[in-house]
């Protein structure tokens, strides 16, 4: 009988310059590498208790989704760490890093979640209770708990560095946009088309997501995108589509 797979809850390797939740990131020099391991962070807290493999799973995800979705693309990724692709310097890490590790594009980060809502649930299911709208836009009276809507809604969240992320309107997006883009040298109306544009591509990658879920009956009730800029182009970075991110139902027990 074959041991179990070891949890990697942490990785101690050179260039280390962020230690998130559940990723450690890496400086390569002219790129990031990004390791998912097995922790487990739920509302703001990491468990004590890991899920070997959990962290390979985010990354194979991620990167099927990126290959599988028009929509995704441009993107951070170029490559997983594998047997046959390792950044230099990394090969006697290969057994920890193999599948788990991402080698991305550096970009500056959007500071916005980039929400996508299918469904009435979760956080967009207290605010509908309270103002009949989420994130400012508004929804149809008599709507109940994980109610498809009629069309998904993009439902922007500031991205905490402590605490919980809050929601917030498209308008107040817009103006933490500009002054992300204004930082950069960039002219005080380009915040609003980043967000713009944003907004579009989150929207589509939910639907092209939703379609290919929806034909091997599972539903993507909801879930969330972050983008970067690197070289004036907008960049979906981050994990996309993973149970980290993302709702999952199964479609037959709805």
């Amino acid at each position: 009988m074959s041991n179990p797979p070891t949890a990697i809850t942490r990785t101690d390797l050179p260039g280390l310059i962020n230690r998130g939740k559940v990723r450690d990131v890496y400086d390569l020099g002219q790129a990031l590498m990004i390791v998912a391991t097995d922790r487990i962070s739920a509302f703001d807290v990491v468990m004590n208790e890991p899920v070997p493999g959990k962290g390979v799973v985010l990354s194979q995800l991620t990167r099927f989704w990126l290959e599988t979705l028009p929509a995704c693309r441009p993107h951070h990724l170029e490559y997983v760490v594998s047997a046959e692709r390792v950044p230099p310097g990394f090969e006697k890490h290969i057994d920890t890093l193999a599948g788990r590790a991402m080698v991305v594009k550096k970009a500056d980060v959007l500071p916005i979640e980039c929400v996508v809502r299918g469904y009435l649930v979760g956080g967009g299911w207290q605010e509908y209770q309270q103002s009949g709208s989420v994130s400012g836009i508004p929804l149809p009276p008599g709507l109940r708990v994980a109610e498809k809507l009629p069309e998904p809604i993009f439902t922007p969240s500031t991205k905490a560095k402590t605490g919980h992320d809050e929601p917030i309107s498209f308008e107040q997006a817009c103006k933490i946009a500009r002054h992300f883009m204004l930082e950069r040298g960039a002219t005080p109306g380009a915040g609003r088309a980043l967000m713009e544009t944003a907004r579009q591509r989150a929207l589509d990658i939910y639907r092209q997501a939703r379609d290919y879920a929806a034909a091997r009956g599972i539903i993507i009730a909801d879930t969330k995108f972050e983008f970067g800029v690197a070289e004036n182009e907008l960049l979906l970075v981050d994990e996309v589509l993973t149970p980290d991110s993302s709702r999952f139902w199964p479609a037959d027990e709805y």
